[in-house]
């Protein structure tokens, strides 16, 4: 038999987040004591009014197909979320619930680009936008960014990377993997270049609560109508709320590519699992008390975390202004990312993701979402690896 795999899925890159994450709890049920900084998920257990409403749709029987769409109720709660939050205005309609923030960033480039067209996307980028670009036929073209300029892509290297085939702009602020934000001023004029060159932003804004230093999140399509008729805004509840596991996520776009989305998600996963849209109208319409408790764990994490790495011989690390990641530069010690990570979780039992699958071989991801305690013997252990490389 010649189980012939199609080009696109042939040239995919598995996810190395995954893998890592998976590997390091493989080697934990064999009893080994390893600290993980792969994952990318809260360590907070979901706010209990979320699970109570989940738990009570499902008690009720709501456990039957909805639209493809998402529940009208949900939409609308998304609807109002974007008023509130970004002063942006969407009709339900322009309104999509998905199988994760994930499914949306795929969803948006299965609707709006195939073979011929291209997609810019500043490196370091979340791993998956390039292979998503790919299974659509499109082509990445990758504009690396350093430490030097806060991993941030200029408006002028933003405009040297387009040409009459560029389709799509991918955007995501805050930065998964690097933890940088976009100021209001260099969002706005990133998209005035995609305005002015009849560019489509993909932006990614799934990290939007978790900022710090009393910074606030802006949006880059709430700068004009024309930003916002350029824009494909996707969230999720799973950074926010910690609803990783519930697979919800959604977009909102210009009403023909709404449509389109609707139209694929309806040939490919149907809806997201009903009783979890229940569970995620409680999400946004309920309390948010929890998110100033996160924050502020999280901010007391990034500081030490921070601190601890800068001190570390032949280590530099930007400090993140949002997400839950810091991004530190390794490339004095020898070693690129995917031998220094596979050396550390073999030596030391610490678990980190090679910058390699970010586009950025010389950085490695570390991720601040777990206890303080693990991120102590973390990072003690790393240190020691560090020290042993540097000698």
């Amino acid at each position: 038999m010649n189980y012939r795999i199609s080009r696109q899925a042939g040239s995919l890159s598995p996810s190395l987040t995954l893998a890592i994450d998976a590997k390091a709890k493989q080697m934990k049920a064999e009893g080994l004591d390893v600290v993980g900084f792969g994952a990318g998920e809260p360590d907070f257990d979901t706010p209990q009014h979320i699970k109570d409403a989940a738990a009570r749709a499902l008690a009720e029987g709501f456990t039957k197909y909805t639209p493809s769409s998402g529940i009208v109720e949900l939409r609308q709660a998304i609807a109002e979320k974007f008023k509130r939050d970004n002063g942006l205005s969407y009709k339900p309609s322009q309104v999509i619930v998905s199988c994760g923030g994930k499914h949306s960033c795929f969803n948006a480039v299965m609707a709006t680009c195939q073979a011929g067209d291209e997609v810019v996307i500043p490196a370091p980028y979340w791993l998956s936008y390039p292979e998503m670009v790919k299974l659509a036929g499109a082509t990445p073209v990758v504009v690396p960014t350093t430490d030097a300029t806060e991993f941030k892509i200029t408006p002028e290297m933003l405009m040297a990377a387009i040409t009459p085939r560029t389709r799509l702009f991918i955007l995501n602020s805050p930065s998964n993997p690097t933890g940088t934000t976009y100021s209001a001023e260099e969002l706005k004029a990133l998209g005035d270049v995609c305005v002015q060159r009849d560019v489509l932003i993909l932006s990614d804004e799934i990290y939007e609560k978790l900022v710090y230093d009393g910074a606030e999140h802006v949006s880059v399509a709430s700068f004009s109508q024309a930003h916002q008729d350029h824009t494909i805004l996707v969230h999720g509840f799973a950074k926010a709320y910690s609803m990783t596991g519930w697979r919800l996520g959604y977009m909102a776009a210009p009403e023909p590519i709404a449509k389109a989305v609707d139209a694929i998600q309806s040939h490919s996963t149907s809806n997201p699992t009903s009783f979890a849209q229940k569970g995620a109208v409680a999400a946004l319409t309920g309390p948010q008390d929890h998110l100033k408790t996160w924050l502020a764990e999280y901010s007391k994490r990034r500081s030490y975390a921070h601190q601890r790495l800068n001190a570390m011989p032949g280590v530099s690390c930007v400090n993140a202004k949002g997400a839950f990641y810091l991004f530190p530069n390794i490339s004095r010690l020898g070693l690129k990312s995917t031998e220094f990570c596979a050396r550390l979780l073999e030596q030391e039992r610490v678990a980190a993701v090679p910058g390699i699958a970010f586009g950025a071989d010389d950085y490695l991801r570390i991720s601040y979402a777990t206890s303080m305690v693990n991120i102590q013997k973390g990072l003690d252990r790393l240190e020691h690896f560090v020290r042993s490389l540097a000698k």
